[in-house]
């Protein structure tokens, strides 16, 4: 993934920023700023992360409802293809993330979205539900808790 700024504009950008910097006689130091807008490219550009977009933690929801995935820093693909910084999404029932490298089991309580899926219409009997969401690799082997998020949901 590639940073805000196409690469041809990283320049551009930096030379501008120390020409303002200079015209406004700013007593901060050029490579304090720089330094600082290289901590926030890697920690907002890089930053990897999975969350649901739907349902909210704590919601109560009759069945079946959807549950939309998002995920942050890395791309959707669909399962056999082992390309860096890709994966698709798993969503686990009423049991933890998958520690990182493991292979996600296939059984009901841990649904595999491997055709690349980021949504899905849900349908469990009435009761509470601990959802995991899990990203991980095309071969089913798990990013681990970096790439994973937990909600709760009551189904009426």
């Amino acid at each position: 993934m590639s940073g805000f700024l196409p690469e041809s504009n990283h320049i551009r950008w930096l030379d501008s920023l120390k020409q303002s910097m200079e015209s406004e006689a700013t007593t901060m130091n050029f490579k304090t700023l720089i330094g600082l807008a290289i901590f926030f490219v890697t920690n907002c550009v890089l930053a990897q992360s999975v969350d649901f977009m739907a349902p909210k933690d704590g919601a109560v929801l009759s069945s079946p409802f959807k549950v939309i995935f998002a995920v942050s820093g890395m791309e959707v693909s669909p399962a056999g293809e082992l390309k860096p910084n890709t994966g698709h999404h798993h969503l686990l029932i009423n049991t933890d993330g998958i520690a990182s490298g493991t292979v996600i089991p296939f059984d009901d309580a841990h649904q595999h979205f491997g055709k690349g899926q980021t949504e899905t219409d849900l349908s469990l009997p009435p009761g509470k539900y601990k959802l995991t969401l899990q990203f991980a690799n095309g071969a089913h082997q798990s990013y681990g808790s970096q790439l994973s998020k937990s909600i709760q949901v009551t189904v009426k």
